[in-house]
């Protein structure tokens, strides 16, 4: 089978490197994918936005199967047009997508289906938003309503920090179109964890647990980032708590969904907390998480192309996921200076050095070729991945294997996984 994935992030390159393990995959291409996903496939140079060149390289290489990995070309409506060609595509549909595209969507969904998950507001005129923060004066959490690649999420202690929240996102549009609408919610407090599960409109399959470092900096510190570490399963989810996640989250949601005509078909994610009372959703994403991606691809021992399929054609029912029962982490080596502004172009030692190691994997995300050396392309330059008898055996492979790793202003946490550990 003829497989294209979409994207060029380390999601993606953990995605290509499974599928490319696949005996049914003939061909594997990425578009515009980065040196590592050229590693296992062969990159095409077509951004994941430009949905006619997609189209036309679909038609001219008898492409089968089309995988979309980020979310804005589904929010965009990729999955759809591909479709429409009748050909095969795993990735939720431009309504559904509309679970991560629109937080106030998300919240409205949660509150007809009585899903646990924080008081919340929203508000399209910044005015009104400062009024509402000063008459609550409480911690709270301030939102981009619109994609914002991770980063539009501001957890603010005190009103001055709510205020300055709401000023940076609605007059300065640091995150543009996406912050013209901001939820504010409740802060809540407690242990978080990220649930991934297969969904083919009816049927849904939970993957392992995994617990995501959104933070920059260690002990949960600095401004949110699109992740800086995860490692799976978490010993905060216990089976009790799995199935508390299945019946008050994921089942209501996606029959919310389909109550509305919205058949939901590819990963539906669930950002969760688990707080004093209950568990809470924090948001929902349309897509793999990133870095989760590559702790659970590291540790999935089933064919990725099999259970896609499934997805696609309805018969996720017919699935079994295999698991390897070890441990895996995943520290994300990010640029100096991100999440703000940041140098591209760095030259990258070591790669191959930690790639060698046993039970390791280096995922590539914010890298590019140039000659015969890799650079710095992005905030998240790569991620760190290792397998381990134990979270810590896992952890200390991870940190072994990413002080091989060298460019200018390098930045990693010290502390991914350690509140497991603990």
């Amino acid at each position: 089978m003829k497989v294209l994935l979409i994207g060029n992030g380390g999601r993606e390159h953990a995605l290509a490197w499974k599928l490319a393990a696949s005996p049914r995959v003939t061909a594997l291409y990425v578009a515009p994918g980065n040196p590592g996903t050229a590693q296992v496939a062969e990159n095409v140079p077509i951004s994941a936005m430009d949905f006619p060149k997609i189209e036309k390289f679909i038609r001219e290489n008898g492409i089968e199967f089309v995988v979309i990995g980020p979310e804005d070309p589904l929010a965009a409506g990729l999955a759809d047009r591909i479709a429409a060609m009748k050909v095969k595509v795993f990735g939720p549909s431009k309504e559904a997508a509309q679970i991560e595209a629109d937080k106030w969507f998300a919240k409205e969904l949660m509150r007809q289906q009585a899903i646990p998950t924080a008081e919340a507001r929203t508000f399209t005129d910044a005015g009104a938003a400062d009024e509402y923060i000063r008459v609550k004066d409480e911690p709270m959490v301030v939102k981009a309503s619109g994609l914002a690649k991770g980063k539009g999420v501001i957890v603010c202690p005190t009103s001055a920090e709510a205020l300055a929240a709401v000023d940076q996102i609605m007059r300065q549009k640091v995150h543009g179109a996406a912050g013209a609408r901001v939820v504010i919610e409740e802060l809540l407090t407690g242990p978080e964890c990220s649930i991934l599960a297969f969904v083919d409109r009816k049927n849904i399959y939970v993957m392992e647990s995994a617990q995501d470092h959104k933070p920059v900096n260690d002990g949960d510190t600095g401004p949110m980032t699109g992740g800086m570490g995860a490692y799976s399963p978490t010993p905060i989810v216990t089976d009790a708590i799995m199935r508390e996640i299945e019946r008050d989250v994921l089942v209501p949601i996606v029959d919310g969904l389909t109550r509305d005509g919205i058949d939901y078909k590819g990963v539906l994610y669930a950002g969760l907390m688990l707080t004093s009372h209950s568990v809470r959703v924090l948001e929902f994403n349309c897509r793999f998480g990133d870095p989760e991606t590559q702790p659970l691809m590291m540790r999935l021992q089933s064919d990725l192309l099999e259970v896609m399929l499934a997805v696609v054609d309805g018969k996720l029912d017919k699935v079994e996921l295999k698991w390897d029962p070890r441990p895996a982490l995943s520290v994300v080596a990010a640029s100096g200076g991100y999440p703000g502004d940041y140098k591209t172009g760095l030259p990258i030692t070591g790669i191959a050095d930690a790639d060698s190691m046993r039970d390791v994997k280096v995922f590539q995300a914010g890298t590019r070729m140039e000659g015969k050396q890799v650079v710095t392309d992005g905030g998240r330059v790569l991620a760190v991945t290792a397998l381990g008898d134990t979270i810590a055996d896992a952890q200390k492979r991870a940190y072994q294997a990413i002080e091989k790793i060298h460019f200018e202003g390098m930045h990693y946490r010290k502390d991914i996984g350690k509140r497991a550990i603990g």
